[in-house]
């Protein structure tokens, strides 16, 4: 079985996304749905995905839940909070009752659009963060490479909550180079409780250099650092048609992960994926 742990869906008539701006995005803005993904995601062998939130507002992760609830291709969402509210436990609790709760696993907030590199570790934040190991959910962190120490220091402050990397911390693909990412996230994945998702690579490619060989020092570089077992396989549907297909995508992970031994790649394209989601209130 293969876990597709990071995708999205989105109806423009329901909501805009705001972050869809200038024309090399354009091809996004348009609506994309469960049933424009279910054919393509099973006929690439993907059984069960785990759909992320894209905005900040507190209506969508409801409707995430819903959608969740009533596809099962759909096996768990990480959706969006305001962290920083005094009764974020509250609410965690309130969408966990919803219809379509017990597919909560995780919250996401775009912290790469924050000003403050170290947004994460404010005492607002961390309260927040608390919450959300309390309610027995993971983390996603989407963030840009220079806010990559303050996800380091975020894990180890809360050793009891799982951090999910996303996209491989957004390494500098399109210039061909890796530092200082590379030694971030290297520090990133010396805290235990963490794990790195192996996605979003293509769209961060230039156009010229979306082969697999371009991008096998970045994913050789998370291996390394998170190793099998804690790493994970996510298409970032529909942002990578920007760039690939989804089996074009799938078949690239599959191809920088050929080297491994199949424990290792089960671990990849599902075990990693259904430890840690797993782990969460539904579990």
């Amino acid at each position: 079985m293969t876990v597709d742990a990071h995708h999205h869906v989105w109806d423009l008539s329901v909501r805009d996304q705001d972050w869809i701006t200038g024309p090399e995005l354009s091809p996004l803005r348009r609506n994309f749905t469960l049933p424009d993904l279910e054919p393509q995601a099973r006929a690439a062998g993907v059984e069960r995905t785990v759909l992320v939130q894209t905005v900040t507002v507190p209506e969508e992760t409801p409707e995430l839940l819903s959608l969740a609830e009533a596809h099962p291709l759909i096996w768990g969402v990480v959706g969006w909070t305001d962290l920083t509210r005094p009764d974020v436990a509250d609410e965690l609790a309130r969408l966990r009752a919803l219809p379509g709760g017990r597919h909560l696993k995780g919250v996401r907030h775009q912290v790469q659009s924050e000003p403050d590199p170290r947004w994460l570790l404010r005492p607002d934040v961390g309260r927040g963060l608390a919450a959300v190991a309390q309610a027995g959910l993971v983390y996603d962190l989407v963030v840009v490479p220079h806010q990559l120490p303050a996800c380091a220091e975020a894990a180890a402050r809360h050793p009891g909550l799982t951090f999910v990397l996303d996209h491989l911390g957004k390494p500098p693909i399109a210039s061909g180079g890796t530092q200082p990412w590379a030694d971030a996230v290297r520090a990133l994945a010396a805290v235990p409780n963490t794990v790195c998702k192996l996605s979003g690579m293509v769209t961060e490619a230039d156009p010229a250099r979306r082969a697999p060989a371009d991008l096998r020092p970045y994913a050789d570089t998370v291996l390394d650092a998170f190793g099998p077992h804690r790493l994970m396989f996510g298409s970032d549907w529909p942002v990578c048609t920007l760039a690939a297909s989804y089996s074009d995508v799938l078949s690239t992970a599959r191809d920088l992960t050929a080297g491994l031994g199949e424990s290792e790649r089960t671990a990849v394209f599902e075990g990693t994926a259904t430890r840690v989601y797993e782990a969460g209130p539904s579990g």
